[in-house]
């Protein structure tokens, strides 16, 4: 039957050329064949207005993507084109120099500034809340309020009661710290504030006062751990501290005798014949451990694990060329993070040293003296 086995060989390799035809015309095509829904944007309707309940704070609600308003009457002219962008949700976070953060029952304002510039300004804060400024020392980064019992603005800041009971001297004396002091970032400022107070012949830091209302400088004592009360104080007076610094931003001045204070870097490289060794942290071991968290995710380095009582981050810092599988990638999902390097963490003397190594698995061109250096640039 050689007629009929030529017909079957004719129909299989039409079969194959209308295939390799459908084929063709996809990759041609692009993405013709998936719907087009830019244009869902401009016709789209607005919806209800979200209601919350009555005992919900609205502040904590906002939107996650913000959508550009569109007039009406321009609807009609806006081709999908011509859809605008999202608005860039990096903008705001960069432009936000007053933050309130909070660590191990510690509080502190992060500002985007010297200590220089901020120390007249808050001395302007001080006298602006009512409190005054009985003594200060810009080398040590302390301000002091006088005692905030005989006025009423401060006695409002300092959350003391509206009846106060100091004509016959049974109320305890209460004044406000503030500390300034370069931050761990290179030119920032930490601030940090407490309320002392007489009560029970003990200062809220824990250091006795013998029953007497101490005289002068007040030492900060560190004072590590807060009770839920006093931290939520801190936090709303920090706030309250943001607000003011960020009204003044126009008209800062500079203080010479505040930039005098401390400023020896906080963060330091170690190196060896140019080649990175350590990072060496003055600070205590938690607030290090979070710096060190915070600089791998700002810098796009994977934590594939971690153990901060043991010290170590497994992270994966191949380069993208390594981690990209190339014209497989079409047929798998995404390749996870893997163990590619350990940073370390460990107190010595005083500090915290950081170190990095590589597993040994790992062949790739990325050394643990790559990623030290990394680190330090979002450390420091």
């Amino acid at each position: 039957m050689p007629v009929l086995s030529g017909i079957r060989k004719f129909d299989a390799f039409r079969s194959i050329a209308v295939a390799s035809g459908l084929l063709l015309a996809v990759a041609t095509s692009g993405c013709s064949l998936v719907e087009d829904r830019s244009g869902r944007y401009v016709n789209a309707t607005e919806g209800d207005e979200l209601i919350l309940p009555e005992t919900a704070d609205s502040s904590n609600f906002t939107q996650i993507m913000p959508i550009r308003k569109i007039d009406a009457a321009d609807a009609g002219k806006i081709q999908s084109s011509d859809i605008p962008r999202p608005p860039d949700m990096t903008s705001e976070i960069l432009e936000e120099n007053y933050v309130v953060e909070e660590l191990d029952g510690r509080t502190w304002l992060l500002v985007n500034d010297v200590p220089g510039r901020i120390w007249p300004a808050a001395t302007a804060y001080m006298n602006e809340r009512g409190l005054g400024v009985a003594y200060d020392n810009p080398q040590l980064g302390l301000l002091q309020s006088e005692v905030a019992n005989f006025s009423m603005r401060a006695r409002e800041l300092l959350e003391l009661s509206n009846e106060p009971a100091a004509v016959n001297g049974s109320e305890a004396k209460a004044l406000l710290q503030v500390r300034i002091a370069p931050g761990v970032r290179r030119k920032t400022t930490e601030i940090q504030v407490r309320k002392l107070t007489s009560e029970g012949n003990r200062a809220e830091d824990g250091s006795d006062d013998t029953g007497v209302w101490p005289t002068g400088l007040i030492p900060w004592s560190g004072a590590n751990d807060s009770s839920t009360g006093d931290l939520e104080l801190q936090k709303r007076l920090l706030a309250d501290l943001g607000s003011f610094l960020k009204a003044r931003e126009e008209s800062k001045s500079f203080s010479r005798a505040a930039s005098g204070m401390a400023a020896r870097p906080l963060v330091k490289l170690v190196s060896e014949n140019d080649i990175a060794k350590a990072i060496e942290m003055d600070l205590d071991y938690g607030r290090s451990w979070a710096e060190v968290n915070r600089a791998l995710v700002e810098s796009d380095i994977a934590i594939v694990d971690l153990n901060r009582s043991e010290g170590w981050f497994f992270v994966d810092f191949r380069t993208a060329d390594e981690r990209d599988p190339g014209w497989f990638s079409w047929f798998s999902d995404k390749e996870k993070p893997r163990h590619t390097h350990t940073v370390n963490l460990a107190e010595q003397d005083g500090q915290v040293h950081v170190t990095a190594e590589v597993v040994e698995n790992y062949s790739g061109d990325r050394g643990s003296e790559d990623l030290l250096k990394q680190l330090f640039d979002y450390l420091y």
